[in-house]
Order: C-alpha cells, then sequence, then structure tokens
C-alpha cells in the first residue's frame, strides 16, 4: 500500500502533445491493464507500446517525438517499433479527407489499442460500427525546425534507469524522468553498487500493476539505498571519529581516501598513519 500512495503522488513529467486534432487517439472497447498486455510482443517493441499505452489522448506519438523522451531508443528505432505495432494490430495510422472550412485536406489519424485488433477491427471502426473519437482539425502547416543539437554524454546513472524498459517494460521511463531519478541512482554507484545489482534491486518482486514506473522506482531507490561501506566510515578528521558519512559525500570522501593512502605508501606508513 506504501508503494501505491507513494507512486500515486509522484506526478508524471508533461509529454509533448500533438497539433490539434492529431496524436493519439484510444481505441475503443479495451481490456483492463494487466501484467501481460505485451507480452507476446519482442522486448523493445513492449517496451515503447506500454510507454505509449500510457500517454493520455492527443499525446504525440510519432518516432521523432518518442526518440526524444525515450533517451534508450533512437528515431529509427521508434519508427520500426510503430511499423511492428501496426502489423501486430495495436496500432493503425489511416491518412484521410477532412472537409474544413477552407475546403477538403488530407489530415492523419492515429489510433492506439492496447488490446490487438485484427484488420477486420479497425476497417469497422474507420466505418463507425465501433465508437470512435471526434474529427480532427487541419493540421497547421509545418514550421522549420532547428538543426538536431548532439546528444549530450549520458552518466551511468541514467543510462541504468533509461535500461530498466528492457528489463521489464512496465518501467519504461521517460527521459525527464530519468535525468529527475538520476541523484539517486548516482548515490547508489557511489555506494560500491553496479548497475546490474541496482537494476536488480529496482526490479525484484514488482507490484501489479504499475501505474506510475517514475514513482515506483523513487520510492525503491530511496527504500533499498545500501548502506555506506565500512572503508568510508574512516573519520575524515580527529573530531569526528567512526562517524558514517551520509552518501551525497561517499565519491568525495572516497577521492580523500585514495589520495591519503597514496601518501602512505609512499612514506612507508600504515592505514593509520
Amino acid at each position: 500500500m506504501a508503494v501505491a500512495n507513494s507512486s500515486a503522488a509522484l506526478p508524471t513529467p508533461a509529454h509533448p502533445m500533438a497539433n490539434p486534432g492529431y496524436g493519439k487517439r484510444v481505441a475503443p472497447d479495451q481490456a483492463p491493464r494487466t501484467a501481460n498486455d505485451f507480452a507476446h510482443l519482442p522486448r523493445r517493441e513492449a517496451s515503447i507500446a506500454a510507454f505509449i499505452d500510457q500517454l493520455p489522448e492527443g499525446a504525440a506519438m510519432d518516432a521523432k517525438t518518442l526518440a526524444k523522451v525515450l533517451p534508450d531508443y533512437g528515431q529509427q528505432a521508434c519508427r520500426s517499433a510503430l511499423r511492428y505495432l501496426r502489423e501486430a494490430g495495436h496500432l493503425l495510422v489511416r491518412p484521410v479527407v477532412e472537409a474544413t472550412e477552407a475546403g477538403k485536406r488530407w489530415v492523419t489519424r492515429t489510433f492506439f489499442s492496447r488490446t490487438a485488433r485484427p484488420t477486420s477491427w479497425w476497417e469497422r471502426l474507420l466505418r463507425g460500427d465501433v465508437p470512435s473519437a471526434d474529427r480532427p482539425e487541419p493540421e497547421p502547416a509545418p514550421q522549420p525546425h532547428p538543426a538536431p543539437q548532439p546528444e549530450p554524454r549520458r552518466s551511468r546513472a541514467y543510462r541504468a534507469l533509461a535500461s530498466l524498459g528492457r528489463v521489464d517494460p512496465r518501467l519504461t521511463l521517460s527521459a525527464a524522468e530519468c535525468a529527475e531519478l538520476e541523484p539517486l541512482a548516482a548515490r547508489w554507484l557511489a555506494l560500491d553498487t553496479t548497475p546490474e545489482q541496482m537494476t536488480a534491486a529496482l526490479t525484484a518482486g514488482l507490484p501489479h500493476p504499475i501505474n506510475r514506473p517514475a514513482g515506483l522506482m523513487r520510492e525503491r531507490l530511496e527504500r533499498k539505498m545500501p548502506p555506506v561501506p565500512a572503508r568510508f566510515t574512516c573519520p575524515p578528521s580527529p573530531d569526528r571519529p567512526g562517524e558514517a558519512l551520509p552518501p551525497d559525500e561517499v565519491a568525495r570522501h572516497a577521492d580523500r581516501l585514495r589520495t591519503a593512502a597514496g601518501i602512505a605508501r609512499r612514506d612507508g606508513r600504515g592505514c593509520d598513519g
């Protein structure tokens, strides 16, 4: 219960919305969420599908936008995954002619279904045989985009968080969520924990369902924080004998210990000097 409350209290960072009338359209008559909704898909496609499933109506879900918010995948990977989801019956992308005050023009409708659908079902949806979303407005003329900037080099902590979706698609985090949780993950790695050990601790015994993966990961990062290693409890000064350092000072103190150890070896002294 504590996990659920902690997760629900943390809002998901805002996802880019598409132009009015575009973006994600939630297909009707879907089954309730379960832990195995996308178990039949390859790992990459399952991870991206689980992320799209959490997005609200009207959210942008094109390959370019997904590559910006999913740090573990590039545009080509997202484009291939969306194509696979169409073939698997989870996605329908269909250009249609819409009547506007200025006349008729082509627009694109994008429907997503957590429940895989056959082609005949999608055809019924387009004919209006099952509930459908409102008619979209015409998309405004595209605006020129600035040249893409190179991606910044990410820390080990950030990369470990970004890869959680590979272990369980329900744990796919956005770029903003990875950046928000990065300081907590960095503390783990400063405490002699490997990324693999941290991933194992965060993904063990996951609840069903997972409604807010970022909130759940924050709760586990805080609650399961490993203890400070004994070698980091060496007193940094005579007035604090045996006092353990807080996690955010461990990395700095480790550097001081390594420097002191090098001087002791050079002078032929022991650890206690």
